[in-house]
């Protein structure tokens, strides 16, 4: 019967004819045969099945094969020996490889023939053993496939124990040898199949026994971390990833970012490899892996890794993109990437230039997912422009493309930028002594206390908290002068942007600090406000002097920037449409914190009156002595307005008093005694502090006029209004009796929005009085005390009282927007923190001033009402409308030098009673605009107010980048340092200098609490 079809497969015949004699042949399997027939004819068939000539020949052998296989079991067991599959496996058959995907083929269908014969076990042996041997000789992708296929139907023949998990590491390495060279889409199809079956194996013995799953991912990170292979890992790696069970990240992760003896070589290369993973046409979960591995290098302080792992890949990652059926997951890996990569632009800048081509592509090209992937893309893009503004050139196509796309809000960019940076990531990779030491959950940046360095940390933090005047100093074209306005601008840069959690202020310090000011020593921060205002306001001056002098001697022509320019252009920093005009030569400091007191002196014998101008920065507001002090005989005091609940005697705040019958000198208190009186606010300082004051005895007016002294009175009235009010509670007085310093303890109501009475230029004949403003002993110092002497002062000749014009009254309304407290019993000692609102929106002020009622009265009071200062609340009619923005959840910061964290407008208002030593000292109130109104000295109307944070200068960005990269490089060095001596590590604070106990006392370096700074020279503070 073999002769017969061996001749028939190769004869001429028909192909119908040459079927109908091969089932012929088939039928008679049935019938009995010798053993010589048997074995000729399953000799015959094997050379048919491997080594046919053609498709029939082949398939005409495995139909026989089968026939009798499973009609002489007995004789096919002889047949198909353990001898014989070893030699097929080891030598080929014939002219045939022993590698020939077609070997694995035969001994799979024979194998089905003997499933239930006892000598298939001895055959299960032999191919275990083999199979490894095989894997190991990297079989190209075709033959893997076979052989993992036969592996799968016959689990038997899988490797077990040790020898089962030196297959899975050898298959795995395998896998990475595997290359597809084709170019055609079937080809492609099928290698993407072949490597499937290869992967669906691993899978299989893992799951039955999890033991060979470790040492198998041990082994691909050997393959991927290696630097010195002959050739580049397969991204078919990437298939075995979706098997891998997702709650094992955390403890893989935690164990590769942890292993001191993975070098960094060695993890950046593992790391880029897997990037490249997010190629393959089905790779799940890819991008969870990379993700967790980036974050974990971060929580491990691995920056360097990080930095050169996403400069090289981010282009790659990107263009992955282009590919819908990857996009997702590189979408993924991309914006994390992105997101976290905060210290430079340089990663988001490589990725620029195919922005607007991707944009147009997604919109255009039809995929049903395009339009929803297309607005996470453009949400990533805004994040990034919005982080690194200040390149127009680069983003203005961008802006473009994708205007028709909604723009996420600004407080969810910084929410999403808060939570991606490295330094910010809240993961469980790192141990414990490991947590990044990234910013705070507020986003803002703190100031580390250089030893008794309170003081400046809390100004500065109160200016930077000063919107407007933040946004103008940013925007200041200073071309790398060295001026105290450059190192300021600097600074607020740092705190804009650095990813530090507390930026130590070193030049700034050195280059600010008052002359009379000792190193290390407890100072005054009202007075370290006063110097910085003025020096910032003489140091302008100056530049200005330069350059108009510098403006005669050139032509019309040159008229450019030569030299620092303090005033930048509206269209350099997109300020609003109203703008300064030309002839403002007022300073930076006066726009912001200058406003104007007219100080008049009436002799009450002959009526003339001498009045004078002069600028402030500041308001000193002195606590008014107890009422039992007062003289009912005299009528001074704010007349109609609130009354006053005084709760102590206090020195009005002057190292050289004035003596008065109002503000008469007294006893200190350093502790006031329990009453029933509501507290002193705000309004009732304000109000005392403008109330007029009778000028007799001692302290009698020389008229010159009448030629002799005479009872006077005095009064003080505030004629410009300043874009930001700053207030100056008098706490610390000099007792002369005990010579000690002593500090008012007093709590005072701090309201959040409050009508400052400021009056129009009066307007008053010529003959009767002169009023001298603007003088050059003013502009001298602009922070200087707001007491005339009576050698500055001009009388009138021959005016009166009825010749005077009455004046207009305006009640400005203020917000409040910063609160510096001290915490102590001393001026010498203690500690300094404030707290600051967090603008909700480019003019948060507005909508609490809308959700505020004011009288419709404030601007014209009856003429027999005395304007006066007073606070303003919540209008009943809106208690259903949600809280204004100043009182919103997490609206307010505290800055306590390094820590920056979330407060609360009742938390500033409750300070003194949960802390009585804790107390408000300086205030900044913001004015606050009334629509359809035009108030004096408007902010609006000057074109102060901008409406985003200008984009920083290239000198101010290279400065931040340059800082966060060494941070970066800090932080690993620190926590490489920590982990070799983990065996002693201990917690500790992360800046030395900062304060632990309630929100005042500096530490052992801080503020001079619990004692400390006592070393200073007496002084008085104010």
């Amino acid at each position: 019967m073999d002769k017969i079809l061996e001749g028939l497969v190769s004869s001429n015949h028909p192909v119908p004819l040459k079927k109908a004699i091969v089932k012929k042949v088939i039928e008679a399997a049935e019938k009995d045969v010798t053993k010589e027939q048997c074995q000729a004819m399953f000799t015959l068939t094997t050379h048919l099945v491997l080594l046919g000539e053609d498709a029939f020949q082949k398939q005409v052998g495995f139909q026989v094969l089968e026939a009798y296989g499973r009609y002489h079991r007995p004789e096919f067991e002889i047949y198909f020996s353990k001898d014989f599959v070893l030699g097929l496996l080891q030598q080929g058959y014939g002219e045939l490889h022993h590698k020939d995907p077609a070997i694995i083929d035969f001994i799979h269908s024979c194998l089905r023939l003997l499933i239930s014969c006892p000598s298939v076990l001895e055959i299960f042996s032999v191919i275990q053993v083999e199979v490894l041997r095989m894997v190991c000789e990297r079989p190209d992708p075709a033959l893997c496939a076979r052989i993992s296929t036969l592996l799968s139907d016959f689990v038997q023949c899988i490797p077990k124990d040790k020898t089962g998990v030196l297959f899975c590491q050898q298959l795995v390495r395998t896998i990475s040898y595997f290359q597809c060279f084709a170019s055609e889409e079937q080809e492609l199809r099928e290698y993407v199949n072949q490597v499937t079956r290869v992967s669906t194996l691993l899978q299989n013995i893992w799951k039955a026994d999890p033991t060979t799953l470790l040492p198998s991912l041990q082994e691909m990170f050997s393959i991927i971390s290696s630097t010195e292979l002959s050739y580049e890992p397969s991204i078919a790696l990437a298939s075995l990833v979706q098997y891998i069970p997702v709650q094992m990240i955390t403890v893989l992760i935690k164990s590769l970012t942890t292993d001191q003896s993975v070098k960094d070589a060695t993890m950046t290369k593992a790391l880029c490899r897997m990037i490249d993973w997010l190629s393959w046409p089905l790779a799940h979960h890819v991008d969870i892996w990379v993700i967790a591995l980036l974050k974990g290098l971060a929580a491990v302080q691995k920056f360097t890794i990080l930095i050169d792992v996403t400069l090289l890949k981010i282009e790659l990652v990107f263009n992955r993109l282009w590919f819908p059926i990857v996009r997702q997951g590189a979408l993924a890996v991309l914006s994390h990437m992105l997101l976290s990569f905060q210290h430079s632009p340089e990663a988001f800048h490589l990725v620029v230039p195919r922005v607007v081509s991707l944009v147009q592509s997604l919109k255009t090209d039809g995929h049903p997912h395009s339009s929803t992937f297309l607005l996470q893309f453009a949400e990533l893009i805004h994040c990034m422009m919005y982080h690194y503004s200040g390149f127009p050139d680069l983003y203005d196509h961008i802006l473009d493309s994708i205007k028709d796309l909604p723009k996420p809000g600004e407080e969810k960019i910084k929410l999403v930028l808060n939570q991606s940076a490295w330094t910010s990531q809240s993961n469980s990779f790192a141990p414990g002594f490991l947590r990044p030491s990234g910013k705070s959950e507020t986003g803002k940046t703190g100031l580390v206390n250089l030893g008794n360095t309170c003081f400046m940390n809390s100004i500065i933090q109160t200016l930077f908290m000063a919107t407007d005047f933040r946004r103008h100093v940013l925007s200041l074209h200073l071309n790398g002068s060295n001026t105290l306005m450059k190192k300021l601008q600097l600074l607020f840069a740092f705190l804009a942007h650095t990813q530090r959690a507390a930026y130590a202020p070193k030049n700034f310090l050195e280059a600010s600090r008052p002359p009379w000011f000792n190193a290390g020593s407890q100072q005054d921060c009202s007075e370290y406000l006063r110097f910085l205002l003025d020096r910032l306001h003489e140091e302008e001056k100056t530049i200005q002097a330069l350059q108009s002098s510098e403006h005669k001697t050139v032509s019309n022509d040159d008229k450019n920037d030569n030299g620092p320019r303090l005033l930048a252009s509206p269209a350099e920093n997109g300020e609003s449409s109203s703008t300064p005009p030309q002839c403002d030569r007022r300073t930076l400091t006066e726009r912001m914190f200058g406003g104007k007191l007219k100080t008049g002196i009436r002799c009450m014998n002959c009526n003339s009156i001498s009045e004078k101008g002069e600028p402030f920065t500041d308001l000193s507001l002195a606590f008014c002595p107890p009422a039992s002090s007062v003289d009912s005989g005299h009528a001074e005091g704010p007349a109609a307005g609130p009354e006053l609940h005084c709760q102590g005697s206090v020195n009005g705040g002057s190292e050289n008093p004035e003596s008065g019958p109002v503000k008469s000198p007294a006893s200190s208190v350093s502790i006031v005694p329990v009453t029933n009186e509501p507290p002193l606010s705000v309004p009732d300082l304000v109000n005392y502090f403008l109330a007029p004051e009778i000028l007799d005895a001692d302290n009698a007016y020389f008229c010159e006029k009448c030629s002799s002294l005479q009872q006077a009175e005095r009064t003080l009235k505030i004629v410009s209004a300043p874009e930001y009010l700053i207030l100056t509670l008098l706490r610390f007085s000099y007792d002369a009796k005990c010579h000690v310093r002593r500090k008012i303890l007093d709590n005072v109501t701090i309201p959040a929005l409050m009508r400052l009475p400021v009056h129009s230029r009066v307007s008053v004949p010529t003959t009767s009085t002169s009023l001298q403003e603007d003088s050059p002993e003013c502009s001298e110092n602009l922070a200087k005390k707001l007491k005339p002497s009576q050698n500055d002062e001009e009388e009138g000749t021959d005016g009166a009282a009825h010749d005077r014009v009455e004046a207009s009254v305006q009640s400005v309304p203020y917000v409040l927007c910063s609160v510096v407290m001290h915490s102590g019993l001393s001026s010498e000692s203690g500690h300094y923190y404030s707290y600051g609102r967090n603008l909700c929106e480019v003019d948060g002020t507005q909508q609490l001033a809308n959700c505020l009622s004011l009288q419709d009265d404030a601007g014209s009071p009856r003429a027999d009402h005395v304007p006066s200062c007073s606070s303003l609340t919540v209008s009943s009619e809106k208690g259903d409308a949600p809280p204004p923005c100043g009182h919103a959840e997490k609206d307010w910061l505290l800055f306590n030098d390094s820590r920056v964290t979330f407060a609360s407008f009742q938390s500033v208002q409750n300070i003194t009673n949960r802390f009585p030593k804790d107390t408000a000292y300086v205030l900044m109130y913001r004015k606050q605009e009334i629509p359809g109104k035009n108030q004096n000295g408007t902010a609006m109307a000057n074109g102060m107010r901008m409406n985003a944070e200008p984009p920083l200068h290239k000198e101010l960005l290279d400065a931040i980048i340059k800082d966060n990269k060494l941070f970066l490089q800090e932080q690993e060095l620190n926590a490489r340092t920590q982990v070799l001596q983990a065996s002693s590590s201990c917690s500790s604070r992360p800046n030395g200098s900062d304060d632990n106990n309630p929100p005042g006392s500096c530490g052992p370096s801080g503020g001079g609490g619990g004692g400390g700074g006592f070393n200073t020279i007496s002084r008085l503070v104010f």
